[in-house]
């Protein structure tokens, strides 16, 4: 099959840096991408008691959700949308983007439910704005508080059919103890199923603390993260929330964690669940992203998942386009694998919207264009 990248454009050969010679180069949607509004940061900035956060020296903030707990996770680069456009499009290919949440995601359930309700839906507004600023190149993942059920549904509602938000973001614990399997929720992933997007699954930095202390962090950014995502994930499995939902979209970040290279202990030890199928049914049923710092881990992602569930991701500004483009480049994919990834399994997996051409009086209008 041949692709168009722009209207009207050839289908052009890849060159050996894994571009289309010639002066049209292959579209791409980076579907692990992150930007924070700062305008979020700043109301907390502004308040005095719990919760609460404080600038830092590297632009970004220290987040105080309670007394005795402070956590940093972002810097200045983070909350400049257009200079984190203007730094894909320096990589010389048609970049658009998804916006998810990182670490951050845990904050709006870990605090008391009016305050993350409230943040929620200033950051839901803060999402859409910047769809509406760059349609067709941004697209955004809303959140909702999920330590109150209704709140969060109700909240899933607005986003999604009122803002026009294209995905939401589950963390990977409600609070220190909560947990998102817990059956009080079953009405909220109904819910999402319902309305056919995405849920995104992101570590949250808040489980396996005391294991993975020491080493200025490099045990848990290396191994803790990978962990904790990766219990959160088999939890949606466990818990049966995968089997009664057969058409939950779950994305889950960095290739899967640790579950693509375990899903046979899964499948071995797993059995006192009673799941109907075996664990590694639901698990291939997930998507996932290219967001692995070695090309066997890319390979291995596809190999288990499937072309048609792997979407490229870059975790940007965490990690970088430059390097995870000359990684994808390495892997021995046909063309029409490469445009799934790079592309194609994005606009139809997130059904990805863009603004329609401008009618007569000017208008524009979002339509849905299912891109196979």
């Amino acid at each position: 099959m041949e692709y168009t990248d722009l209207p009207g454009a050839p289908m052009l050969p890849y060159n050996a840096r894994g571009r289309q010679s010639g002066s049209i180069v292959m579209r791409a949607i980076d579907s692990h991408f992150h930007w924070y509004p700062r305008s979020v940061f700043e109301e907390l900035c502004a308040r005095t008691g719990y919760p609460r956060a404080v600038p830092t020296a590297s632009g970004g903030y220290t987040v105080m959700p309670r007394e005795g707990v402070s956590r940093v996770d972002q810097w200045d680069e983070w909350f400049d949308l257009e200079a984190q456009l203007a730094h894909m499009d320096s990589t010389g290919r048609h970049f658009g983007v998804v916006c998810t949440l990182g670490p951050f995601g845990a904050y709006f359930s870990e605090v008391s439910a009016a305050h993350g309700l409230a943040a929620a839906q200033m950051w839901n507004e803060e999402m859409a704005g910047a769809q509406a600023r760059y349609p067709g190149r941004v697209w955004a993942s809303g959140v909702v508080p999920l330590q109150d059920t209704k709140m969060a549904v109700d909240e899933l509602e607005r986003m999604i059919g009122k803002l026009g938000l294209m995905g939401v973001n589950v963390p990977s614990s409600i609070g220190p103890k909560g947990h998102i399997d817990e059956a009080r929720l079953e009405p909220f992933y109904e819910r999402v199923e319902q309305l056919g997007v995405p849920i995104f699954l992101h570590p949250t930095d808040i489980a396996f603390d005391e294991i993975l202390a020491g080493y200025d962090g490099a045990l848990f950014n290396s191994l803790g993260r990978v962990i904790e995502v990766s219990v959160a994930a088999y939890r949606l499995v466990l818990s049966g929330i995968m089997e009664r939902h057969p058409d939950l979209k779950v994305f889950m970040s960095h290739t899967g964690g640790a579950l693509p290279y375990q899903a046979g202990r899964m499948d071995k030890n797993s059995k006192a669940a009673k799941l109907p199928k075996l664990p590694s049914t639901y698990l291939r049923r997930m998507y996932t992203d290219t967001v692995s710092p070695h090309a066997m881990g890319m390979k291995f992602a596809i190999d288990f998942y499937g072309v048609d569930h792997v979407l490229y991701g870059d975790d940007y500004p965490c990690w970088n386009p430059e390097t995870a483009l000359g990684i994808f480049d390495e892997l021995d994919l046909s063309q029409d694998d490469r445009h799934k990834i790079l592309y194609g399994n994005a606009r139809r997996v997130f059904k990805l919207r863009d603004p329609a051409p401008a009618a007569a009086g000017g208008t524009s209008l979002a339509v849905n264009l299912e891109v196979t």
